[in-house]
């Protein structure tokens, strides 16, 4: 064994422990992993940084801008509501789930899938008073299922197109993982309509579980024009059964409606006024037409992201005495009072006419910035942010829906012109121009208003694209140092006698082991090299192996921490680990197994000449 093996397995052992001990700084590891590599000499300092300008990397990075573009403007959220019905029964309430979130998930990021159906579908089971527990897992693994029929469903199948060009190999097509990729989905699927509803549990959400412990808000707010709850009654409009949050009373024309029927309909002009917790205060703020009674001037008609903060009032504030509405909130701080807490006091007036006191907590609907601006201000003894409450640019939705249509249609060029044969010049260049493409869809989403310069900034996962850009720094260096080769010597010494197909299962089984434990890009980028060291000492075709470790490493379906989308509906939904093993279990199964049944038909095996 050389020095360069054995100090690349030490830093492998090294990174390996720190991707399980300390997922949360995955791309600091990564990157001094990367350094170490490059310090030594097992790879120049040209080939450390190399990553970063990869393909695969860059259309990462545009690909959160597009989908941010289809959040701000609601089309994800739209297109939920139309899809969910009134009908309860859970085999198809799970299907109206898994089934859409799958299809919107083979051209969108599926963690920026989740993100955007998980506020709709948590509001859909608070109306029709359905556990959420019984649809957030099918969302999670929808969008997993979702993500492995195209190139661009999940970051992860780019990092492995971006690997296989940085091996000299050809990259994958945008349709090309669907020979695998579209039997998982629709095999998977059923799984979870079938075998769903029994093994999910019927547990309520974390802010029903709260219960008396909660720290309550004081809410009113207003009907406007614009809100589209107009009409209404109070059951269909889902402000009855909102976790965490409860209606006290109706102002209309000088009258109080007390207490709320759920038949009482909603009309323009309405004062609600709601007590509750912070987390349903954000998403009743997202509603557009609901707004603070105490923004008089209409802070939330002038354009541009608005978030909203908590703020508890000091001992020397100027503001201790003061109502509400006569301290100007909007004059001296850009921002308007949403809601109060007083110590666990139940406050009985309107908001505007409550008397602020020290230590008194007041929720506001601000501009950006305020938190860092006001920090340190001495009126306040804490400042921080609650949560963002943007308005959707519904007015613009068509425009993200052609742009996004434009890139799905543009990203599949090159392989409607392969299958009919068409190889001229001008076509062959269609496949080095998807990165291009993707580009100018962000850029057009941004031009068009769709986003804001200031969400396209904040919508890019810096960390995500760190991961990817160092991984190929890293797979260089397994390469030179000959640690992919021995490793994989030891793969093929193990299952040798059965053949490179018993290789292929355990490469994939590897990787799948290993997104258990860390992030699925992480795995990706670790079991690579090993994998096509494997074919190479088997001597057959390499491709299918790379197509077993992308989809290994997007089949977390066991653990929690095996996906971020798993995280995002853990809390959510209530759940607990075992949870996640009893559907998850029949998941990984059914994926192994429909994987290794495909994987060497679409890519065979054959011997390298």
């Amino acid at each position: 064994m050389t020095w360069q093996v054995g100090f690349t397995l030490a830093v492998l052992a090294v990174l390996l422990y720190g991707l399980v001990r300390f997922p949360h700084v995955v791309d600091v590891i990564f990157l001094g992993a990367l350094s170490l590599f490059a310090v030594v000499g097992i790879i120049t300092p040209a080939e450390a940084v190399a990553g970063f300008s990869n393909e695969g990397m860059l259309t990462v990075g545009a690909l959160f801008v597009v989908a941010a573009g289809l959040t701000e403007t609601g089309v994800i959220g739209r297109i939920a509501r139309r899809v969910m019905a009134h009908d309860t029964r859970p085999r198809l309430a799970i299907a109206r789930t898994a089934v859409p979130v799958a299809v919107m998930s083979t051209f969108l990021n599926n963690t920026t899938v989740v993100a955007m159906c998980l506020p709709v579908l948590l509001d859909w089971c608070r109306k029709h008073r359905m556990a959420a527990s019984k649809l957030l897992i099918p969302l999670s693994y929808a969008a997993i299922l979702g993500g492995v029929c195209t190139l661009i469903g999940t970051s992860t199948n780019l990092v492995v197109h971006g690997m296989l060009k940085s091996a000299g190999m050809p990259g994958m097509g945008m349709w090309e993982l669907s020979k695998v990729g579209i039997p998982v989905a629709v095999v998977g699927t059923l799984l979870l309509i079938l075998v769903g509803p029994r093994l999910l549990p019927d547990r309520k959400e974390f802010l029903e579980q709260i219960g008396e412990s909660r720290r309550e808000f004081l809410v009113e707010l207003v009907v406007r024009s614009s809100c589209p709850l107009i009409g209404q009654s109070i059951a269909d409009a889902g402000l009855r059964h909102l976790p965490g949050l409860f209606l006290i009373e109706i102002e209309r024309d000088g009258q109080l409606i007390a207490p709320v029927g759920p038949e009482e309909r909603l009309e323009l002009g309405d004062r609600l006024v709601f007590t509750g917790v912070v987390s349903t205060i954000v998403d009743l703020q997202r509603i557009p037409g609901l707004v603070p009674a105490t923004d008089d001037r209409g802070l939330l008609s002038s354009t541009g992201r608005k978030d909203l903060c908590e703020a508890v009032i000091s001992t020397s504030s100027p503001l201790i005495g003061q109502g509400v509405r006569e301290a100007n909130f909007r004059t001296i701080y850009d921002a308007a009072v949403v809601a109060v807490h007083r110590n666990g006091e139940r406050l009985r007036q309107k908001i505007g006419d409550i008397v602020l006191r020290p230590g008194d907590t007041l929720l506001l609907l601000t501009g950006p910035g305020f938190a860092r601006a006001h920090r340190n201000n001495p009126d306040f003894l804490l400042v921080s942010e609650a949560g963002d409450v943007t308005p959707e640019r519904h007015d613009r939705a068509w425009l993200a829906g052609f742009i996004t249509l434009a890139l799905i249609a543009a990203m599949t060029l090159p392989d409607i012109a392969a299958s009919f044969g068409w190889q001229s010049p001008p076509v062959k260049n269609l496949d080095r121009l998807r990165v291009i493409f993707v580009f100018l869809a962000a850029g057009a989403m941004v031009v068009t208003r769709c986003v804001t310069s200031v969400g396209a900034r904040r919508s890019i996962e810096w960390q995500v694209l760190l991961v990817i850009g160092a991984s190929f720094g890293l797979g260089k260096a397994l390469e030179h140092s000959g640690t992919a080769k021995l490793l994989a010597g030891l793969v093929v010494q193990t299952v040798g006698a059965w053949g490179p197909l018993a290789a292929l299962a355990a490469i994939y089984a590897v990787t799948w082991l290993l997104t258990e434990l860390m992030s699925n890009n992480a795995a990706a980028a670790l079991m690579f090299p090993f994998a096509i060291s494997t074919a190479q000492q088997f001597s057959v075709e390499p491709r299918g192996f790379a197509i077993a470790v992308a989809l290994g490493a997007s089949a977390g379906f066991l653990l929690p921490v095996g996906y971020q989308t798993h995280l995002m509906v853990f809390g959510p939904g209530g759940y607990r680990s075992w949870d996640f093993v009893r559907i998850g279990l029949p998941m990984v199964l059914v994926w192994f197994v429909v994987s290794m049944l495909c994987i060497p038909v679409y890519w065979p095996l054959t011997p390298v000449r």
